[in-house]
């Protein structure tokens, strides 16, 4: 339980910190936003995107993986419809700010963990 809540927060730093350094890609209106998407995409990332990987799978093997960017953008730009307060720049700033987020989030975790 204790690993889920470090992650959820890592999740919300992220999203907070790329909504600081690139605001023309992402928006967030406070931190409950933040925490409501990072809560959310955890969700969304957990139960829909195996299923569009899934649905997806002879295009993903195609462009050799690189797909998948455009599922976590997809999935990215899902959350931003569905919390208030959190916003995303259309496809290509879900798209760069999806990479952008797991760069971060990965980070963060690697200095947390390590």
């Amino acid at each position: 339980m204790t690993r889920l809540l470090i992650r959820l927060l890592i999740n919300m730093v992220a999203i907070l910190a790329i909504a600081y350094l690139f605001p023309s890609l992402v928006r967030v209106d406070s931190l409950w936003s933040a925490l409501g998407a990072a809560l959310l995409l955890g969700i969304v990332n957990a139960f829909i995107r195996p299923l569009f990987i899934l649905l997806t799978l002879p295009l993903t093997l195609i462009t050799l993986g690189l797909f998948l960017l455009v599922i976590n953008a997809l999935m990215l730009w899902l959350v931003a419809g569905l919390v208030g307060g959190f916003h995303v720049a259309g496809f290509w700033g879900a798209f760069f700010g999806a990479i952008l987020i797991s760069v971060v989030s990965w980070i963060l975790s690697r200095v947390i963990y390590s």
